[in-house]
């Protein structure tokens, strides 16, 4: 598929991958259609591709209708939908011990009823140009790690969403694929970071390339390069789909074992640093979502 005119729908492109996705499809001459929960973000997105080529909406994608009114937007505007990335994401740190219900809440419906509301509101639009569906699912789809128990679970729910969708749209011409990004230098990560040392300690104990960091140019490249082929699977580095092939070794008993041993000191610091913080979000993202239930 090539990207000259075509219309691309972006959530959670205020920053980070979405906005750098935005920016590169741009650079090819699609048309750029962002939704988001910073506004004055995504405005400056848009200007530095075109305010010809770019528009953008304050949307949370937790409320169908007002995805529904989002996607809508886009067809006025521009007069088609030919690509989706469903890329609106947070990433709450945790145990079950420490993270509130609320959050966990949030973080399934954000991470998975956003992906769902995305994919339905999009699909009569994608269903008539023929269009590419993408979701942005992670490596965490795969690589289920103690402290982000919210984040990995709503990661391989949107994984096996994404899959079945891809199942059930296929007679209508529509091609779907799920985005497997390891750590990405956005400000999600280094907000996890700042606030919690022991994560990163964690970060480093983990096996390559779970523990290496990627640009967001590198890994929006890799996207913008799987909406021109259509991929059913974009991985960023490369070398994660090695990890994906050997998902079944990582969820093994002998590699769930050894990651016990690994925890059995850090998880204790992490919940400490957590209740320390009175909050399971970094403070950006709890602005957003309005949550700070930690017990």
């Amino acid at each position: 598929m090539k990207l000259e005119d075509k219309v691309v729908f972006i959530t959670g492109g205020s920053r980070g991958i979405g906005a750098e996705v935005a920016r590169q499809v741009g650079a090819k001459g699609a048309k750029v259609f962002l939704a988001g929960l910073e506004p004055e973000l995504m405005a400056q997105v848009c200007a530095e591709i075109s305010t010809e080529n770019a528009d953008s909406i304050e949307l949370d994608v937790t409320d169908l209708p007002a995805v529904e009114r989002a996607a809508a937007a886009a067809v006025e505007r521009f007069g088609r939908i030919d690509i989706v990335l469903a890329n609106a994401g947070i990433a709450p740190y945790g145990t079950v011990a420490t993270i509130g219900r609320e959050t966990f809440d949030r973080a399934m419906a954000v991470n998975v009823t956003g992906v769902w509301n995305t994919f339905n509101a999009t699909l009569p639009y994608v269903t008539d140009t023929k269009g590419h569906v993408m979701s942005v699912c992670s490596v965490a789809s795969f690589t289920p790690l103690g402290g982000l128990h919210a984040y990995t679970a709503s990661k391989a729910a949107a994984e096996s969403l994404t899959t079945a969708f891809a199942m059930e749209v296929a007679h209508r011409g529509v091609t779907v694929g799920s985005v497997h990004p390891s750590w990405i230098d956005t400000d999600m990560v280094r907000d996890a970071e700042t606030d919690l040392p022991t994560f990163v300690k964690i970060r480093k104990m983990l096996p390559w390339p779970l523990h290496s960091t990627t640009s967001v140019t590198e890994c929006a490249s890799a996207i913008v390069k799987g909406m021109e082929k259509r991929s059913a699977r974009v991985f960023s580095p490369g070398s994660v789909e090695l990890v994906y092939w050997s998902r079944s070794v990582l969820q093994s008993p002998r590699a769930v074992a050894l990651m016990r041993m690994i925890s059995n000191d850090l998880i204790p610091q992490l919940e400490d640093e957590i209740r320390g913080l009175g909050r399971s979000l970094s403070e950006r993202q709890a602005e957003q979502v309005a949550i700070d239930d930690t017990p």
